[in-house]
């Protein structure tokens, strides 16, 4: 009994957060309440209390679990593309081919951006969740323009851009390409736009002949 507890405590805290996640995402996080979450998961209002000690709490806890878990996805892309191919380049451009392919294999169209959700609502959260909210969209910025200026050392760009503009524009591109997936129910729109940005990319690093053998 005593291994089966812990498990089973983390299963309900694991279970809330999931409906909370699919609650904020589909309709926001005001209009997500805590006795909807309960009903959900089955469990008392003292149950929730339990894992967390308010609705702020919870948030918290939502946004620390979605900004580890992209940054654990993107930091795996990214390592497997290293094993692929060493050149900073073209490493950069096998991993936005495995990040189109990632986006493309989700179940349905891409549920939506809890970051941007929380941004849309910066007014209900209190400094330390919009702070960690910026700095997990300042982790993803950093994360693109680190592998941004090793290729700009060995590959001058062929056009003028700001490569911290440019390390912003996929951070942009996702987000917009989950609106415009939802809107036009295609699920193919957020791929085609990392492979479009992987175009970009490509066009700004390499001459066009090379560009076109590349």
């Amino acid at each position: 009994m005593a291994e089966t507890a812990p498990r089973k405590g983390s299963d309900t805290r694991s279970r809330l957060l999931d409906l909370a996640e699919a609650a904020v995402l589909e309709k926001g996080f005001a209009a997500t309440s805590i006795d909807e979450l309960i009903a959900g998961a089955g469990i008392t209002k003292s149950g929730f209390f339990y894992h967390f000690k308010d609705k702020g709490d919870l948030a918290k806890a939502l946004l620390e679990r979605y900004v580890a878990h992209n940054q654990a996805i993107l930091a795996d892309i990214f390592a497997r593309a290293d094993q692929l191919n060493e050149d900073p380049l073209h490493g950069f451009l096998v991993a936005l081919k495995l990040f189109a392919e990632t986006m493309a294999d989700l179940p349905g169209r891409h549920p939506g951006c809890l970051s941007a959700s929380f941004c849309y609502q910066d007014r209900l959260f209190d400094p330390e969740v919009r702070e960690l909210n910026r700095a997990g969209i300042t982790c993803w910025r950093a994360m693109f323009r680190a592998r941004l200026e090793a290729i700009a050392a060995r590959y001058p760009p062929k056009l003028a851009v700001d490569l911290g503009d440019l390390a912003d524009m996929a951070n942009a591109l996702v987000d917009g390409g989950i609106i415009l997936s939802r809107v036009f129910e295609d699920r193919e729109v957020l791929p085609r736009q990392i492979l479009l940005y992987r175009e970009l990319v490509r066009a700004v690093f390499l001459p066009p002949a090379a560009a076109r053998q590349a």
